[in-house]
C-alpha cells in the first residue's frame, strides 16, 4: 500500500540564506506511481496564503527571479527580506492511492545590519550619570551591540570591567549607562551592531568629562547678589529723596504748574509742595499760621474792636 502512495521529503526544511543571495527549496519525491504529477507552490506569510508555483508557471514577482528545479525543488534567486516566510510543496498524483502530500519549509533571509544611530554626550561633569545609545532596525536577526572606548571594547562583564569604572552595557538595546564619571571615562566612543549576516559601525564620538568650578559658581553668585544690593539700595535712595513721591489734595492728584522761563515768584502757603520734605515744612506752616491768626482774633475781642468774623455777620444783618 505504501508505495501506491505519494510520498515527499526535503534534504533541508529550515534553509538560512543571507539578502541578496539565491536559496534552494528542497522538495523530493520520494514515492508515486503516477508518472506525471502536478507541482503547486504555495507562500503563507502573516497568515496570508500566495500561489509561487501554479499551473506549471511562476506568479507574481518570482515569475523573474524564481524557477523549477529537478521536477520539483523551488530555486529562489535574489532572495530579499519579504522572502522568509513558510513555503508549501504540494504533489498530486491521481494514480497512486494517496493523491496528494505536502511539506513545508521555512525559510529565513538574514539581512546585515544598516549603520546604526550613535548618542553621545559631548561633555558631562565629573561624578555626574551619562547615558550613551546605539540602535538599528533593518538586521534580522536582530542585532546585539558592543561599545568601544578609544577603539577597545567595553566589557558587558562586570567582572571584568576596570575597578575605577562603573557603568552598565545592555547588549540587546546598545545602551550603555555611565553612573558616576570620572576622568578616565574621557575618551572617543564608538558602538557596533552584529548579528548573523555581518555587522556594522557608527562614527566615534567624543565624550569630555570635566571638573566642575566651584570657585566659578561661587563668584557668581556672589556677583548676582552684589548687583541685588545696589538695585534695592538705588531704590531706597530714591524713594528717600521724593523720586517716587506723588502729591495730593482732596483725593486727586496735583501737580505744581511749570514756572514760566524769567520768572521767579515765592510759592505762598496754600500752594502744596511736590517734594517730600517741603510738604512737612509746609505742614508746620500752616499749622503755625492758624496758630497766630487764633491769637490775633483773641486779642481783638479783649480790645473791643470787631473781628473780620463779626464784621460779616453785622454786614449780613444790616443789608
Amino acid at each position: 500500500c505504501r508505495l501506491l502512495a505519494v510520498e515527499l521529503t526535503s534534504s533541508n526544511t529550515k534553509p538560512v540564506v543571507q539578502e541578496f543571495q539565491s536559496v534552494e527549496l528542497s522538495c523530493i519525491i520520494k514515492s508515486t506511481v503516477t508518472p506525471d504529477p502536478r507541482i503547486e507552490w504555495k507562500k503563507i506569510r502573516n497568515g496570508e496564503t500566495s500561489y509561487v508555483f501554479f499551473g506549471n508557471k511562476m506568479q507574481g514577482d518570482f515569475a523573474t527571479r524564481a524557477e523549477i528545479l529537478s521536477r520539483t525543488s523551488l530555486v529562489i534567486k535574489n532572495t530579499t527580506r519579504m522572502d522568509t516566510a513558510t513555503y508549501r510543496c504540494e504533489v498530486a498524483a491521481p494514480s497512486d492511492t494517496k493523491t496528494i502530500d505536502e511539506i513545508n519549509i521555512q525559510l529565513t533571509v538574514q539581512v546585515k545590519p544598516m549603520t546604526p544611530r550613535c548618542s553621545v554626550p559631548k561633555a558631562v561633569p565629573v561624578g555626574k550619570s551619562a547615558s550613551l545609545h546605539c540602535h538599528e532596525n533593518e538586521g534580522f536577526p536582530k542585532s546585539t551591540y558592543s561599545w568601544y572606548r578609544n577603539s577597545e571594547p567595553l566589557s558587558a562583564d562586570s567582572k571584568s570591567k576596570p575597578h575605577n569604572s562603573s557603568y552598565t552595557l545592555n547588549p540587546a538595546t546598545g545602551t550603555l549607562v555611565f553612573h558616576a564619571v570620572h576622568k578616565g571615562d574621557t575618551g572617543r566612543y564608538s558602538c557596533i551592531a552584529t548579528n548573523e549576516a555581518g555587522f556594522a559601525k557608527c562614527e566615534e564620538q567624543e565624550m569630555e568629562v570635566y571638573d566642575l568650578n566651584i570657585g566659578g559658581i561661587i563668584g557668581g553668585v556672589l556677583v548676582v547678589l552684589a548687583v541685588l544690593v545696589l538695585i534695592t539700595f538705588g531704590i531706597c535712595c530714591a524713594y528717600r529723596r521724593g523720586y517716587f513721591a506723588n502729591g495730593k489734595e482732596s483725593g486727586e492728584s496735583y501737580k505744581t504748574p511749570a514756572k514760566p522761563d524769567g520768572v521767579n515768584y515765592i510759592r505762598t502757603d496754600d500752594e502744596v509742595p511736590t517734594n517730600a520734605l517741603h510738604f512737612h515744612l509746609w505742614q508746620q506752616r500752616k499749622r503755625v499760621g492758624r496758630g497766630r491768626g487764633a491769637g490775633r482774633a483773641h486779642r481783638l475781642c479783649e480790645s473791643g474792636l470787631p473781628s473780620s468774623a463779626g464784621l460779616g455777620n453785622r454786614g449780613k444783618a444790616e443789608g
